[in-house]
């Protein structure tokens, strides 16, 4: 068996695969309108080729003006393969040398909800999960995927909080308040590796990246004047999102995380959003507590495997 990057004459195979197991994949009609964007790129598209066949496929996934990929979104090999966990895990090594950079991509799995209830997702989450692992995607975070409609109703404010627009170093600051003990494992694993000021600034980095614009940010304030948090509305290539929101230490535990949430949402639905989406730790119980009470719904889950953080 061969393990190589995709060329043009691969294309009409790699959008044929289908992925036989249920799990996310990315089907024919996606993977080349984001193709002709350069979301995915043949260079980014890895298979395992049986003599003329490809019997494996890895698509990795990033933006527009992205150097090397950010995500990989499909992993699938046929049963038939011997050795299936080791032959995928040779696939995800020669992606992640290929790409070069200091962390290889992280892998997003969506999944049904009560996944591990059914013996044939859990056994596909499985072998997929050994090769992530074998390959240095070590860690691992089990999110809800979240999604609000009009016909949920737009939050009223409460009048708690007053937001207002700030500079970057003000969000600066209000990131780093927020960072310490925070119950986002992501966050709290970039804390431990890099301190709490570098882990706010690159954070803070990452949104201003994104798709979402700049002018949607807001800093919370209690009517005296205190910094209570900060709220992101920001965007993927895909829909507005609700990108990042947080309380301070000192005022956690006064129910201002429903006042934040429902700013990113008021401000989404007064642009015209039709759908807004949302992921949190299915460990952090106080936020999936203030999505439900929100109206967000849980449609599904995202199993993420990704590098270690130090």
């Amino acid at each position: 068996m061969q393990i190589r990057p995709t060329t043009a004459a691969d294309r009409e195979q790699v959008i044929a695969f289908t992925v036989d197991e249920p799990v996310s994949w990315i089907p024919a009609d996606r993977y080349l309108a984001e193709l002709g964007d350069d979301m995915y790129r043949p260079e980014w598209t890895w298979i395992v080729s049986d003599g003329d066949r490809i019997v494996g496929r890895a698509l990795w996934w990033g933006q527009r003006d992205s150097s090397a990929p950010l995500a990989l979104d499909c992993l699938h090999l046929e049963a038939s393969v011997p050795d299936r966990e080791e032959v995928a895990a040779a696939l995800l090594d020669a992606g992640h040398r290929a790409f070069g950079g200091a962390k290889p991509p992280l892998y997003n799995l969506t999944l049904p909800n009560g996944w591990r209830d059914d013996p044939a997702v859990s056994s596909a989450v499985a072998w997929r999960k050994a090769a992530s692992v074998a390959a240095g995607l070590v860690e691992e975070v089990e999110r809800l995927r979240l999604e609000w409609t009009p016909d949920l109703g737009v939050p009223a404010s409460s009048g708690r909080l007053r937001f207002s627009e700030a500079t970057d170093e003000e969000f600066l600051e209000v990131f780093r308040r927020i960072a310490v003990g925070s119950l986002d494992a992501e966050t709290r694993r970039n804390v431990a590796a890099l301190g709490a000021d570098r882990a706010a600034r690159e954070e803070m980095d990452f949104y201003l990246d994104r798709p979402g614009k700049r002018e949607w940010w807001r800093v919370a304030h209690t009517p005296d004047g205190t910094v209570a948090g900060l709220a992101i509305p920001s965007a993927t290539p895909y829909n507005v999102n609700v990108g990042y929101l947080g309380v301070v230490p000192e005022l956690r535990g006064r129910g201002y995380v429903d006042d934040i949430l429902a700013e990113i949402t008021r401000i989404h639905a007064e642009n015209g959003a039709e759908l807004i989406t949302a992921t949190t730790d299915t460990t952090n119980a106080p936020m999936a507590a203030a999505f439900a009470r929100a109206g967000y719904r849980n449609t599904e889950i995202r199993l993420i495997f990704s590098p270690p953080s130090d």
